[in-house]
């Protein structure tokens, strides 16, 4: 078992007032969905952290953060391209443009969250607040990929949401590191 430091997460509990970024969902599905509606789901929360990613990893005065998000972005890139292959392999179709036509999706992220007022929280953020967020979404994503994986159980997309699932983990690991050094 790992131990993460949320040194600032937990400032809360000391007394301190919570402050933080738009309130955070887990996101939730019924277990009824089917895999067509979870893959689609799956990538556009990659879409919207891809979105998130790239935009602040430009503003950030602290340039090892803000490059740390550009790898981010690309890893997201990664995942969605991960996501339409295993699309593909379940419907026959592996245009990502069939996993961006749901309207209902297009302004979602990791965590539940709606990618345009995630970027108006962290206007005007430092680099350690935008890495305890991105941590907090990133723990979402992992979650739901766990969630995806014993949802399908021996299926095929079992084996893709868990690949997901590891890769959310380093980056946990990754964002971990750069906050202990900021905190």
């Amino acid at each position: 078992m790992k131990a993460y430091s949320m040194a600032g997460g937990i400032d809360a509990w000391n007394g301190f007032t919570a402050s933080g970024p738009p309130e955070m969902g887990m996101l939730v599905f019924a277990g009824t969905e089917s895999p067509e509606e979870l893959i689609a789901l799956s990538w556009a929360l990659e879409e919207g952290s891809r979105r998130f990613y790239a935009a602040v990893a430009g503003t950030l005065q602290d340039k090892e953060a803000g490059a740390f998000f550009e790898k981010l972005v690309l890893a997201e890139e990664s995942h969605k391209k991960t996501v339409v292959q295993l699309y593909g392999e379940i419907t026959g179709n592996e245009s990502s443009l069939a996993l961006s036509e749901r309207g209902d999706l297009q302004d979602i992220m990791e965590g539940g969250v709606r990618v345009s007022e995630a970027l108006e929280w962290a206007q005007g953020k430092e680099a350690a607040d935008i890495l305890q967020y991105a941590m907090s979404l990133e723990i979402n994503a992992y979650d739901l990929y766990l969630k995806m994986v014993k949802r399908f159980e021996e299926e095929p997309p079992a084996t893709i949401f868990e690949t997901l699932a590891k890769e959310e983990e380093v980056h946990l690991n990754r964002m971990a590191e750069l906050l202990g050094t900021r905190t």
